[in-house]
C-alpha cells in the first residue's frame, strides 16, 4: 500500500463487540465469579477495511489559486503512488516467472 494512502481514505470505526452470551441456569454455575464471554465474531477484534475516497474533498470552497495547488500535491502524491505500485507489480510479476520456471522444470524432470 503507498505511503500516502491513509490522506484519501476515512476511518470507520470498528464495529461494536457481539453480546455477551447468555449466563446458564444458576446449577450449572460453578463460579459466580467468571468474566463474560464472547462468541466469535467474523470481523471482532479486526476492523472493517477503510473507505476509499477517490478525490479529497476540501472543507470549504477553494479559491482557484487553492484548487490548482491542491491538485499539483494530488498528481505529484499519485503518480509516486503510482511509481511505487508498478515497482511492487514488477517484483510480483518476477516471481510468477520464477515460479512457473520452477515447475516447469521439476515437471519436465520427472516426465
Amino acid at each position: 500500500m503507498p505511503r500516502r494512502w491513509f490522506r484519501y481514505f476515512v476511518w470507520i470505526p470498528p464495529p461494536p463487540p457481539p453480546p455477551p452470551i447468555p449466563s446458564p441456569p444458576q446449577h450449572y454455575q460453578q463460579s459466580q465469579t467468571q468474566q463474560p464471554t464472547y462468541p466469535q465474531h467474523p470481523y471482532y477484534p479486526m476492523y472493517y477495511p477503510p473507505t476509499y475516497i477517490p478525490f479529497p474533498q476540501p472543507a470549504y470552497p477553494l479559491t482557484p489559486e487553492e484548487e490548482l495547488e491542491m491538485l499539483k500535491e494530488y498528481k505529484r502524491v499519485l503518480e509516486e503512488d503510482l511509481r511505487e505500485l508498478q515497482d511492487e507489480l514488477r517484483s510480483v510479476e518476477e516471481r510468477i516467472r520464477e515460479l512457473e520456471e520452477r515447475l516447469r522444470k521439476s515437471r519436465g524432470g520427472f516426465g
